[in-house]
């Protein structure tokens, strides 16, 4: 029993280490990267007491002002697992999942749609950087109809890298429709995650603005100048999840003015977008719980099958070593056991030879007269341990008296004997 136990624990900790050495080389790297069947996220993001762009048709008139209110900005992540199976290159099969992204941008106070954006593309799955994807496509005036390949993604886009480092990534900006670099700043501690603080300046860029829509902007903000441009400014501040790259708080300062070529320029959007607590919160224990699971697994899992493999392997091989020991014990006790009844067999025979004392009963003999010489008892032939019986027919007396009485041995059957 001991040897079958033994056995099995060996084998069972000779399973657990190489299941160990296997944990980190081949099965962490599939959790470190984008899944196929990711589940849809929203984060919403608010900006208060912002000013912005408000554009209104009324039949053939159009209204233009710049209010001021508190603006939230939702976005949607949408992966589309069967499109990533069915769409995507063989060269990216494998490699890159297909998202699906909406924003739409309302007023808090009352729910007025300010902005809206859709867009599809492709990100590798590792890196989380937008992989060169022909079918990739951004909307952004609210068309039915969108132009498939009018945007070409580069760089981070919502996400950094499984194993982000603490170095400087490009991440693309919608507004440039290229990627900037973002900064590698510092450390922080949110809600008990630390993450790496990441932020993107960018300066009074030039956007590229139809030519329609910059002479209504001039028409109605500055009436006397004959040309202008839009300039853009914003400073992205990421805070990323180094192990699994996801964000755990964005805040975008953005600004936009039209700069005429004459006249005082004229704020176009002021905001100060950033997570709200409960997105941060969201955030905090999503990190968590991947981080737990990719620790699990490329760490902790190794580990204790490592721990547990070693823990049964040397109790397996202690139970079949003491099996064996046991197995050879019992062999040398069961050799002199066998043995024995042939040495002392002759011992117990040869003891009583000496013996003169008869096995019948010690009691006097009864004699039938008292004149009668009591003659000396011979041992029957086979010994004194052959316990022979006289017959029955020689050894009684028929008297009348109750208790039978032995008859002495006549001088006749003596010498017979």
């Amino acid at each position: 029993m001991k040897l079958r136990v033994g056995a099995a624990l060996f084998g069972l900790g000779v399973l657990l280490l190489v299941f160990a050495a296997g944990l980190p080389f081949y099965v962490a790297p599939a959790v470190t990267k984008l899944p196929y069947d990711l589940e849809p996220t929203t984060s919403i993001a608010e900006a208060k007491d912002a000013r912005f762009l408000k554009i209104t048709a009324n039949g053939s008139s159009v209204s233009i002002d710049v209010p001021t209110a508190t603006l939230r900005s939702n976005v949607e992540v949408i992966p589309q697992p069967d499109d990533t199976k069915d769409r995507l290159p063989k060269e990216l099969k494998g490699d890159a999942v297909i998202w699906d992204v909406y924003q739409t941008v309302r007023r808090i106070d009352s729910e007025e749609v300010v902005s809206q954006y859709s867009t599809e593309l492709a990100l590798y799955r590792r890196s989380g950087a937008a992989a060169p994807w022909k079918d990739q496509w951004l909307n952004e005036t609210g068309a039915q109809e969108t132009p498939v390949g009018n945007v070409k993604y580069a760089g981070q886009v919502y996400k950094f890298p499984f194993g982000t480092g603490k170095r400087d990534y490009q991440v693309f900006d919608r507004d440039l429709k290229r990627a900037v670099p973002a900064r590698f700043t510092g450390t922080e501690t949110i809600k008990g995650v630390e993450a790496y603080r990441f932020e993107q300046r960018i300066e009074n860029e030039v956007l590229a603005t139809p030519e329609s829509s910059l002479k209504t902007l001039l028409g109605k903000f500055s009436p006397g100048a004959t040309s202008g441009q839009i300039v853009y400014s914003n400073t992205r501040t990421l805070w990323v999840d180094p192990v699994t790259g996801s964000y755990v708080n964005v805040r975008e300062q953005q600004r936009k003015e039209l700069r005429p070529d004459t006249g005082a320029p004229t704020v176009l959007l002021d905001a100060d977008f950033n997570y709200t607590a409960e997105t941060v919160s969201k955030s905090v224990a999503t990190v968590k719980d991947n981080r737990f699971k990719i620790g699990l697994i490329s760490f902790w899992g190794p580990i204790g099958a490592a721990v547990l493999g070693l823990i049964a392997l040397v109790a397996g091989a202690w139970l079949v070593t003491r099996a064996g020991t046991a197995a050879a014990a019992a062999r040398h006790r069961a050799e002199p056991a066998v043995a024995e009844p042939a040495v002392a067999a002759p011992v117990p025979a040869a003891a009583p030879a000496a013996d003169p004392t008869p096995t019948r009963v010690d009691q006097e003999p009864v004699r039938d007269d008292a004149e009668t010489v009591e003659q000396p008892r011979t041992e029957p032939a086979g010994g004194p341990l052959s316990d022979e019986i006289p017959p029955a027919s020689t050894n009684w007396k028929g008297d009348e008296s109750s208790v039978p009485a032995q008859r002495p041995a006549a001088a006749d059957e003596a010498e017979k004997r």
